[in-house]
């Protein structure tokens, strides 16, 4: 077998391994919810994912896990299908913001809060019912900036690094969610909910729903990703993931 053939093998597996374990976290059974990000489980998976494997593959691997999971254990609604899309998204955000990728993300960020706040039924929603958004976004912006004055010594440790792509990876998931849902309509067109409705929903569940997923997935990314990275590093990826210090 060829170097580029055995690469090939390696990320073939990888993809397959880390689908695999999401498939099964997506396919766990939430009481209490029918649909929705709380309904399965595969938002501890999708960041990990994104930062092992890289943008492209972990995208590809989330794709995967969510499309098998949403089919084996079915949502209330085949509009699932299209708010899911923001897993693999995320993962691909949280693969970016773990090897320094920040533009893009920062072009993702604007592009879709423009899109929202054009919207007019946005300007009757309180704007605290998506607070971790606009805190991810200041994140971010801290992030460029340090780097832009060459202190990302001061984030560099693999733990730090895992904390941070997991916020900014999940809450880009989100915001593909709320994008669908308010520019694009969907509260009214797929669940026929009403501007008043919404807003009660923006009011109590939705600014509190998210950070708690976030704290759970950073706090398990926080844990497991040193380890991850001293066993896969170089010599399974084939490429050199960076943050190897512990700190």
């Amino acid at each position: 077998m060829s170097k580029a053939q055995a690469s090939r093998a390696r990320r073939t597996a990888l993809i397959a391994l880390f689908a695999v374990m999401s498939v099964a976290l997506d396919s766990m059974v939430t009481p209490g919810f029918s649909s929705g990000i709380w309904f399965g489980w595969v938002f501890i998976m999708s960041p990990i994912t994104g930062m092992v494997l890289g943008p492209r593959d972990g995208f590809i691997a989330t794709l995967i896990s969510v499309m098998v999971g949403h089919s084996l254990v079915f949502r209330e609604s085949v509009f699932e299908f299209i708010f899911t899309l923001g897993a693999p998204i995320g993962s691909a955000v949280s693969g970016m913001v773990f090897r320094g990728e920040r533009g893009k993300i920062l072009a993702y960020y604007a592009a879709l809060l423009a899109a929202y706040f054009l919207t007019p039924v946005a300007w009757s929603l309180p704007l605290w019912g998506m607070w971790d958004v606009y805190l991810a976004v200041l994140v971010l912006l801290a992030l460029i900036f340090l780097e832009g004055r060459g202190r990302s010594d001061l984030i560099r440790g693999p733990r730090t690094m895992a904390a941070l792509s997991t916020l900014l990876g999940l809450e880009a998931d989100v915001l593909f969610r709320i994008f669908v849902l308010i520019p694009g309509r969907g509260y009214s067109v797929f669940y026929g909910l009403t501007p008043e409705v919404l807003a009660m929903i923006w009011s109590v569940p939705a600014p509190l729903i998210t950070p708690i997923k976030v704290a759970i997935s950073a706090s398990i990314a926080t844990l497991l990703i040193p380890s991850i990275l001293r066993v896969l590093k170089k010599n399974v990826l084939g490429v050199d993931l960076g943050h190897s210090d512990e700190s």
